[in-house]
């Protein structure tokens, strides 16, 4: 084949350092802007970016050059950075992240969850919300290292 066509869309999560609410109401509109326009500039297709106090989801397609670790680890650095320059000036995201494969044929679902964060996380913490995305993704992990 000729060119290189791909559909690679994933759910990327990742939360501030020690889950701090530090990303307020007043701000947290353009954050999800900044982080949607950095995956774009980055080369993705970003169909949602959102959240709550202390973590975002993005809905992202990955463009098939590129890797996912070093989109993911482009958008933290530069959002921080961002968020400091707007006066969160303790601000800084975990080490780590959370990136899960997602069917095309469930975009629509994912956008939507993304857009209920605010009602989800009234009745479930984000350490269970990852557990869920662990436990159905089939991703290993230990409870000693994954929350610090």
């Amino acid at each position: 084949m000729p060119q290189t066509l791909s559909f690679n869309l994933v759910h990327i999560i990742f939360s501030t350092k020690s889950r701090l609410p530090l990303i307020g109401n007043e701000i947290s509109g353009d954050l999800h802007a900044y982080l949607a326009g950095t995956a774009r500039k980055l080369g993705c297709e970003c169909f949602r970016a959102g959240g709550v106090r202390d973590h975002v989801h993005l809905a992202v397609r990955l463009p098939p050059t590129k890797i996912g670790a070093k989109i993911v680890s482009e958008i933290k650095t530069g959002s921080s950075a961002w968020m400091k320059r707007q006066g969160v000036a303790n601000f800084a995201w975990q080490r780590g992240y959370g990136m899960f494969s997602v069917g095309p044929a469930d975009l629509d679902a994912l956008v939507r969850y993304i857009d209920q964060q605010e009602v989800h996380h009234r009745k479930r913490s984000f350490q269970d919300e990852m557990r869920g995305f662990f436990e159905k993704y089939h991703v290993e992990f230990d409870e000693r290292y994954v929350w610090d």
